[in-house]
């Protein structure tokens, strides 16, 4: 039978506990060759406010494919940005096994895998978090950074004070300008909508970590030349960054490694270093964790 699951549903069984490990898995496997999967197709429906991508993936146990909206557009309506639905199959036998919502999936494996990659390149004694963006995605890197990193301050800065305002009040956060939330923190995220800089790598301590999972087009920037000349570049796929990620391609910033790569131990970054994780979101991570709110899913109807 093919199970559809909604938002419910999978808010019900998918935790961050179980999913960070999942992330790692699933990259290790990518970055050593045993998933296939291209560089994801993006469609362009209206240049700057509207594109439809479609993401394939096929793994040992499972694959599938999410088609997911990013419209930039809905932010000014208060509607979520990314929206998307996963298709998962058996890769053995070709059947097909459920369809997912895949918001919930997409935002809560995005903040698990710049989770996964801080546990193993946040600086020693690690304690502050500058939050750039207050949006979906700042709250899921709050609550999984939480679950790898104990943080004593918590900054958000967003372009709407008002909504960094709220954000503060909601998570016990503060409220600052770029510059403040950034120097001196141990961890930054940059999680907006902008087309250009946000963080200036003057403003970066030494051996801070960024996680960057804004800025998913070719012309679109969250950091300056400067914050990544500073910093050791670790990306989710090699393949995908010098083709989606402006602020790989046009600071033409050299590519130190992959998380798989970082994950498997194969590429080494010490923790005194300065380091930055361009995330794009991979098939991988999606299917991967749909395969694991399926199990969850029939593990619980069976209890």
């Amino acid at each position: 039978m093919i199970r559809t699951l909604d938002d419910s549903q999978i808010a019900r069984v998918l935790s961050y506990e179980r999913l960070i490990p999942a992330m790692e898995r699933a990259l290790t496997g990518f970055s050593a060759g045993a998933v296939t999967q291209p560089v994801r197709t993006v469609l362009t429906v209206e240049n700057g406010q509207r594109y439809l991508g479609v993401m394939p993936a096929v793994m040992a146990q499972s694959m599938g494919a999410k088609l997911v909206c990013f419209y930039p557009k809905n932010a000014a309506a208060d509607l979520p940005t990314h929206l998307a639905t996963i298709v998962l199959f058996d890769s053995e036998t070709g059947l097909p096994l459920a369809f997912l919502d895949g918001r919930r999936i997409t935002e809560m494996r995005t903040a698990a895998v710049s989770a996964a990659v801080t546990r193993h390149l946040a600086p020693p004694g690690t304690r502050v978090l500058a939050l750039l963006g207050s949006g979906v995605q700042a709250q899921a890197h709050l609550e999984a950074l939480r679950h790898v990193c104990d943080f004593d301050e918590v900054r958000v800065w967003s372009r709407n004070p008002d909504h960094a305002e709220r954000f503060a009040a909601r998570h016990g956060a503060r409220a600052v300008a770029a510059e403040a939330a950034v120097r001196g923190a141990d961890v930054v995220v940059t999680a907006t909508s902008s087309a250009e800089p946000v963080v200036r790598g003057e403003w970066l301590k030494p051996g801070a970590h960024v996680n960057a999972v804004g800025a998913c087009l070719p012309s679109w920037r969250e950091l300056d030349d400067e914050a990544l000349r500073r910093s050791v570049l670790i990306v989710d796929s090699r393949e995908a960054a010098v083709r989606e990620s402006g602020d790989v391609i046009l600071s033409q910033a050299p590519i130190f490694a992959e998380a798989g790569e970082v994950f498997a131990g194969t590429r080494r970054v010490a923790r005194e270093q300065n380091t930055l994780f361009k995330s794009l979101g991979l098939a991988v991570e999606d299917i991967a964790t749909a395969r694991l709110v399926y199990d969850q899913v029939r593990a619980s109807a069976s209890d």
